[in-house]
């Protein structure tokens, strides 16, 4: 074979240095990057805190940095963390500090129970994982410095997902002057609007009262105009002929605070602004901004596969695009505060959040700790430090997100009210009707009364009210039947049910002031039917958007296949098939499978028939069969009809809908050639027959600039000699980066694929493989052998199944 060289120039323009911060991420003073130069060992060595300790031969990392990921998997780990273990690690990094009155470190999270240094002296200790840490360095800084982080994972089960090890989420160093606006302490509420004005309230704290100090803020368009200003910490300023936000335009304006002392402006405060109004009854369900709807929404995770919860921001927004691509229109931040990039991309996109505080209160759930399915369930969590901790944690979350317009539900818990894991209840003595989770027996009076879920719900529901009253509080209930004998559902004011869909129209009844929703459910058509047919239930959350690390099945398993997408972040079948029902858009996909024994189970699919009996949500886009074979196929589409051809000419006739699950489909005979669908609604879509491999294709996903430390999103594909997509190609992919390109991750989406994540090699899936390239400034990996410069830097792909081939991407 002819070696074969494709040059492929993409237009990404690498800038010089960080990207200038729009604002600093804790409202005041100003931000820079503590990402680079830090070292880290996966030991656990208390001198780590001295200033001259030696640490040159710790490994070299950037942050954000997930130690977890790079372990490998173990049969014997947890299954609740993907197989994955934790530990205790120490991070350090030397840094010379600014010129400034005041400097203060903001990590964004560090998981778990970590203990911050500075040149040898404590700041201080947080346990949970998702809550930000801020700490004063003034009084110790020196001419050198350093930083000294001591992270214990060592209860390594403690979640029933997987969470990831370290400093996960980008660290801030900020400058500011002694006279600054408190932490977060900028917020708003928008009070009216309408189309001719929007009346906003502005509050604007500061963290050390002056004398002769005075607040101005205004607010900006999206073009940096003044449209409205005011004086004093506190104001309410009005903006004529509002844009609002929504979810197919999501306006964004800025509220800029100026605070000056004795005339000169000490510090500035910049926050986003969305001007939108939520809604919630309990007949009509939700209304943004006066009109009423369904919430679409899905569950993610906060990681992304190989990438572990170090995800770059390019990653996200490619994952949150695609959900919105599908239909989903709010996502669930399940089941705890996300990293801040993940807010920002949902105000910018146009998707609704639920944010979420915790999955578990002053008691623990059972997880498996060693394998799946083996012995008896154990009981690590974060239930030790609840009571200590849990107040200023949901505090956190609301001060921290609350000036992102995305968010329209705080959410106080998840799944606290398992029927004896651990409360219990006499009702639970009626029997299992109502109960969609499991009961673990009657009512056992040795076991947590249920009644302390009220009693907590409303502690923490008050303290939710007392930072943002304009937003509803809501839970996750997974056992209603006993929850209704408490008050927790009285102590919000939005009510979840997870996977309770029978409880509906009852509930409803017996509690007509109840606002009731679908906080977790399953991707089947009755549990979409529910939501669509009632006025007043206003959405539900799929369980998940996205598949993700953790709560896996036996082993090898890394984690849920759940999701609409996959780890790689490809739309599956059934992400398709969610997009036919939920898109405004017009929406046409084709997939085939044998019509001949058992078919294939799906996400709303009608699992356990056979043949032509089986319509599938599920099926593959795939057109590859023997000559005269029995094919099923089916189309997802929001048309009420749709046409079939194949190599041009009309097959199949009329198609037949199925009434369960609202699908199009035909029962033909397979021929080789390119099969073409064509909605009704003016959408189509072609699958084909593919030959033998010959090639790899690559393309980026994302073609927007890069600066230092962005990623670059890159699929490849195994095609034949007309560019086909050879779905049944395992081959295995290598990749090599030129400096400073540095390869962080190869990604298949195989759930099963329990290889090296360090790798420079990976088999795809499919056909298909998604590599993901920084920009950095340091080496590229520990070990690996040096790669000149390029001038115009590149990436490569080659696989020994097609030899002599050579796909470079060259990156200008």
């Amino acid at each position: 074979m002819n070696r074969l060289l494709t040059h492929i120039v993409l237009l990404v323009a690498f800038a010089c240095g960080a990207l200038a911060q729009s604002y600093s991420p804790t409202g005041f003073g100003e931000a820079t990057p503590l990402n680079d130069n830090w070292r880290f060992t996966l030991d656990d060595d208390s001198a780590a805190i001295a200033p001259a300790f030696d640490d040159s031969r710790w490994q070299r990392v950037r942050l954000p940095h997930d130690w977890g990921r790079s372990l490998p998997m173990s049969p014997d780990a947890g299954s609740c963390q993907g197989y994955l273990h934790g530990g205790i690690g120490w991070y350090r990094c030397h840094f010379q500090a600014p010129t400034a009155e005041c400097t203060y470190i903001y990590f964004e999270g560090i998981y778990n129970r970590a203990t911050v240094y500075i040149n040898g002296h404590r700041l201080g200790y947080r346990p949970s994982g998702y809550a930000p840490q801020l700490y004063d360095l003034t009084p110790h800084l020196s001419s050198d410095n350093v930083i000294s982080v001591r992270v214990d994972h060592s209860r390594e089960n403690d979640s029933r997902w997987y969470t990831g090890s370290g400093i996960n989420r980008p660290v801030w160093l900020v400058s500011a002057t002694k006279n600054h606006f408190a932490p977060w302490g900028t917020s708003w509420k928008v009070k009216s609007l309408t189309a001719s004005r929007a009346v906003v309230e502005i509050s604007a704290e500061t963290a050390l009262p002056a004398s002769g100090s005075n607040v101005a803020i205004d607010i900006l368009d999206a073009n940096g105009k003044v449209v409205a200003s005011g004086k004093g910490q506190t104001c309410k300023l009005t903006v004529n002929k509002p844009r609002a936000w929504t979810l197919d335009t999501p306006y964004l304006y800025k509220i800029r605070a100026r605070l000056t002392v004795g005339g000169r402006v000490v510090d500035e405060s910049l926050v986003p602004l969305g001007l939108r109004t939520f809604q919630f009854s309990p007949d009509r369900g939700f209304a943004l901004n006066g009109q009423w709807m369904k919430v679409k929404g899905v569950c993610v995770h906060d990681d992304a596969g190989v990438l572990g919860t170090a995800v770059p921001a390019a990653v996200w927004r490619s994952r949150l695009a695609t959900l919105k691509s599908l239909g989903v229109n709010a996502i669930r931040m399940s089941h705890n505060p996300h990293a801040p990039i993940v807010y920002s991309l949902c105000d910018s996109l146009g998707l609704l959040v639920m944010d979420e505080a915790s999955d578990e209160w002053e008691l623990p759930k059972r997880k498996w700790l060693k394998g799946w399915n083996q012995g008896r369930p154990g009981f690590e969590g974060s239930y030790d430090f609840f009571e200590e901790w849990i107040d200023r944690d949901v505090a956190d979350m609301v001060r921290v997100n609350r000036c992102h317009p995305s968010i329209f539900l705080w959410s106080i818990g998840n799944e606290v009210d398992y029927p004896n894991d651990p409360y219990s209840h006499p009702i639970l003595d009626g029997g299992t009707e109502g109960f969609t989770q499991p009961m673990y027996g009657g009512y056992k009076p040795s076991q947590p009364n249920a009644e302390r879920i009220g009693i907590i719900a409303q502690r923490l529901a008050k303290v939710v009210r007392s930072l943002d009253d304009s937003r509803a509080v809501t839970g996750a209930l997974a056992g209603v039947v006993m929850s209704n004998q408490t008050a927790y559902p009285e102590a919000v004011d939005v009510v979840g049910y997870n996977y309770t869909e029978s409880r509906y129209a009852e509930d409803h009844r017996r509690y007509p002031n109840r606002v009731i929703y679908g906080s977790e459910n399953r991707h089947d058509m009755p549990a979409w039917k529910a939501v669509r047919d009632n006025d007043f239930i206003f959405g539900q959350f799929l369980w998940t958007g996205i598949d993700y690390l953790g709560e896996s099945g036996a082993w090898p398993a890394r984690g849920s296949e759940a999701g609409l997408v996959d780890l790689a972040g490809y739309v599956k079948p059934q992400g398709h098939y969610r997009a036919s029902l939920w898109s405004e858009k017009p929406v046409c996909y084709i997939g085939a499978y044998p019509r001949s024994g058992q078919g294939r189970g799906g996400a709303g699919g009608n699992r356990g028939r056979r043949g032509g009996d089986f319509v599938s949500s599920s099926a593959p886009a795939s057109w590859n069969y023997a000559d005269g074979q029995a094919v099923r196929v089916v189309c997802y589409t929001n048309a009420p009809t749709a046409r079939l051809f194949l190599n041009g000419q009309p097959i199949g006739g009329e198609p037949v809908r199925d009434a369960q699950t609202e699908i199009l489909y035909w029962d033909i005979n397979y021929a080789a050639g390119t099969l073409r669908c064509e909605a009704g609604n003016g959408a189509t879509a072609e699958i084909s027959s593919f030959g033998q491999p010959v090639a790899l294709s690559a393309k980026t996903v994302n073609e927007q600039p890069l600066s230092q430390g962005d990623v670059a999103i890159i699929d490849i594909e195994v095609v034949d000699a007309d560019g086909h997509l050879v779905s049944l190609s395992d081959a295995n992919i290598s990749c090599f980066a030129d400096p400073p390109l540095r390869l962080i991750g190869l990604e298949n989406g195989d759930n099963r694929d329990t290889g090296d994540k360090n790798s420079f090699s990976r088999r795809a899936k499919g056909g298909r493989l998604k590599a993901y390239v920084e920009r950095a400034s340091m080496p590229q990996r520990q070990g690996a052998a040096a790669m000149p410069t390029s001038a115009t830097p590149a990436v490569h792909f080659t696989t020994p199944l097609l030899k002599g081939i050579d796909v470079t991407l060259q990156l200008q």
